[in-house]
């Protein structure tokens, strides 16, 4: 599996010339002539995470893609076609295997009311955990997106997600939030944990691809 990072939180993933796509939210550069993909799955409904235009962008060349997310992103998106999964669910679709963890985003902040997320793991090889640091029960876990910036985090909690999944190979994601100082500080941070549980680091820049 070829995953590619583009800006923030979006991933393309690419197995034997077919593709899904993960997040293709607003702080993400245009997703233009994306050819071949079987699906597209959104974590939950923040604008970062998805928007209309990024979804017809992608379906404009794959119309007969599925788009799935929670219930909270198929009221947010009304008039768009897309299917609800729910944490405990497995979709099998063009030879993707996509399994559904979590449940809730993260706390913000206790005035702001907590949203539907979910967790995917791919093929039983990546785990992406959208905006949340739910760890997935009964999984080792081969790569992990792990968060690298937003309102919902710290830095310490990032580092604690990882130790706590362990996974043997790590990513930095949802950086769209940090200066360019900030995002090396993270990578460093995030590095050593995943090194000190024995896993490797990754500090992906939008564009980078990571075979796995």
């Amino acid at each position: 599996m070829r995953i590619t990072k583009l800006e923030h939180a979006a991933l393309i993933l690419e197995e034997a010339g077919r593709r899904l796509v993960i997040d293709p939210g607003g702080l993400t550069n245009p997703i233009l002539g994306l050819e071949g993909v079987d699906a597209v799955v959104i974590t939950h409904e923040h604008a970062d995470h998805w928007t209309a235009d990024q979804l017809q962008r992608i379906r404009d060349v794959n119309p007969d893609a599925p788009v799935y997310g929670p219930s909270g992103v198929v009221r947010a998106a009304e008039g768009v076609d897309i299917t609800t999964v729910a944490p405990g669910q497995t979709v099998d679709v063009g030879g993707w295997t996509l399994r559904f963890f979590g449940g809730n985003h993260a706390q913000i902040h206790p005035s702001i009311p907590i949203i539907e997320n979910v967790g995917v793991l791919v093929n039983e090889r990546l785990y992406y955990p959208g905006d949340s640091f739910y760890v997935p029960v009964g999984v080792e876990v081969d790569t992990l997106a792990a968060p690298a910036g937003a309102p919902w985090m710290k830095i310490a909690e990032g580092m604690d997600y990882i130790t706590q999944v362990a996974p043997k190979r790590a990513f930095g994601t949802h950086d769209g939030v940090l200066s360019a100082a900030g995002v090396g500080l993270v990578h460093d941070r995030l590095k050593a944990v995943t090194e000190a549980k024995g896993g490797e680091y990754f500090a992906l820049k939008p564009g980078d691809t990571l075979d796995i």
